[in-house]
């Protein structure tokens, strides 16, 4: 792990490594949940789960060093494991794993200044969080104004008639005043800002973007999709 002096110092590199942590966490919390479960023996010692900067995710027990070069998640996630219900329990977990994300995020941070950390803060509250994505809530930053603003920047929305189309830039005063929010749409998948030089493609069912190269959809494969279900979407539908 990355020490204060050796880490992440501005707020993009911070978020980015929030960013990949988060990634690694809610793959295990979702896509990778039957292993993480397995993992999670009651037997064994104290166990801990990680996210790693590499966007992948680890359980492990805790770091030896006092004190340790980051903060630490919740310690003995596998003693309460056989004793809860199974959702209620990832959900517990989801929320733990929230506060360390955070925590690790603003001890990377404790050189920034006021202006730094808001705007860290922000990027961060953009995202779902893990406890949203594990208990299917829908984010507050769903609204219909800031969703209608994203989605007419270059981005791809299906109309009623389920063909593809890309919206142009809206050319009224609006558009200018919300520039810099719209601008700040991330990936639901990676948690990469909004570019429109990219495709992007909307979830009808749960209404976040995302890369197309992120959920293997081109421009091509898109015109052809009546209703797009991302990969999360997806899997609760087989559920």
């Amino acid at each position: 792990m990355a020490s204060v002096s050796s880490g992440p110092r501005t707020v993009e590199e911070i978020f980015k490594d929030y960013s990949a942590r988060r990634a690694g966490i809610v793959r295990a919390l979702t896509y990778d949940v039957d292993e993480f479960y397995g993992l999670c023996d009651p037997e064994k010692e104290n166990l801990c789960l990680y996210g790693h900067p590499n966007e992948t995710w680890e359980v492990n027990l805790p770091a030896e060093e006092v004190p340790p070069e980051l903060p630490e998640p919740a310690l003995g996630i596998n003693f309460a494991r056989d004793g809860m219900n199974r959702r209620d329990w990832l959900s517990l977990i989801a929320v733990h794993s929230d506060c360390w994300l955070l925590s690790v995020a603003f001890y990377l941070g404790a050189r920034l200044n006021r202006n730094e950390r808001k705007r860290l803060f922000s990027l961060i509250n953009d995202l779902p969080t893990v406890f949203e994505v594990v208990t299917e809530r829908k984010p507050v930053k769903d609204k219909p104004n800031a969703d209608s603003g994203s989605r007419s920047r270059g981005s791809t929305k299906r109309s009623s008639d389920g063909q593809v189309k890309n919206n142009p830039k809206l050319a009224d005063e609006s558009y200018e005043e919300d520039e810099d929010e719209h601008s700040e749409t991330l990936c639901g998948s990676c948690g990469g800002n909004y570019n429109a030089d990219e495709f992007w493609i909307g979830c009808d069912i749960c209404e976040r973007w995302f890369h197309g190269k992120c959920v293997k959809i081109t421009p091509a494969k898109a015109e052809n999709i009546k209703q797009y279900k991302c990969p999360s979407c997806m899997k609760r539908g087989r559920q």
